[in-house]
């Protein structure tokens, strides 16, 4: 499980020292692609093959459905992270993200965010008031 917000930078090659709680998970493999809202995700490779199961199994007839994979798969990149725990992000991500120096790597459980540092503090500051301020039930039985 990812858990945690950790301040990171980008160095001049756009390579990304991965957090050390996160990386013997990542060790073996990573796959980062775009993510809603406009930051990166990234998955283990073992949860990302349940993912990938999990669409694979979509009804391909939905338009929504294509869009959706066409977004997702087309941009995702299979990485395994150098000896010093660093990844290279793709360009084609760090456009995106707009990932340019300062970013935010952020554990949501089963997945990594990776954020401009900038928009996540605003992102995290109008989740954490309607988290606070929530009045009715989001995810059934939890909260």
């Amino acid at each position: 499980m990812f858990l945690g917000t950790h301040y990171q930078r980008l160095d001049d090659k756009g390579r990304l020292l991965l957090p050390a709680k996160f990386r013997d998970k990542l060790a073996a493999g990573l796959v980062v692609t775009r993510g809603q809202d406009h930051c990166v995700y990234m998955y283990d490779m073992e949860e990302f093959l349940r993912l990938h199961e999990a669409v694979a199994k979509a009804p391909a007839g939905s338009a929504d459905t294509r869009d959706y994979t066409r977004a997702f798969f087309s941009a995702a990149d299979d990485i395994i992270p150098d000896k010093q725990g660093r990844i290279t992000m793709p360009q084609l991500l760090r456009k995106y993200a707009s990932l340019d120096r300062d970013v935010a790597v952020v554990g949501v459980g089963n997945r990594i965010e990776i954020w401009d540092t900038p928009t996540w503090e605003q992102v995290s500051a109008g989740t954490e008031a309607k988290f606070a301020d929530q009045q009715s039930e989001v995810i059934p039985g939890i909260f």
